[in-house]
């Protein structure tokens, strides 16, 4: 099981900010996106591309990266 926290417009888009999915020991950054889309449908896929997954200490878009305990899905921030 992989908790998932989404932040901002990912959290609006999938209508929740923490779910659990069931995803293989090995999963990665791809297993997840392509888990999300299938989810939530590909008009999410544009976000998922551009969004930054939180992965223990590490911040990624690197689709290889192996998944840990919790992942945070967090997409591009404007602020000041």
């Amino acid at each position: 099981m992989v908790e998932v926290r989404y932040f901002a417009a990912i959290a609006d888009a999938v209508g929740k900010s923490t779910e659990s999915l069931d995803l293989p020991a090995e999963a990665t950054v791809a297993d997840l996106r392509h888990t999300l889309s299938a989810t939530y449908g590909p008009d999410l896929d544009p976000m998922l591309k551009v969004c930054a997954f939180l992965i223990g200490d590490e911040l990624t878009r690197d689709a290889t990266a192996r998944l840990t305990p919790r992942v945070d899905v967090l997409p591009p921030f404007a602020g000041g």
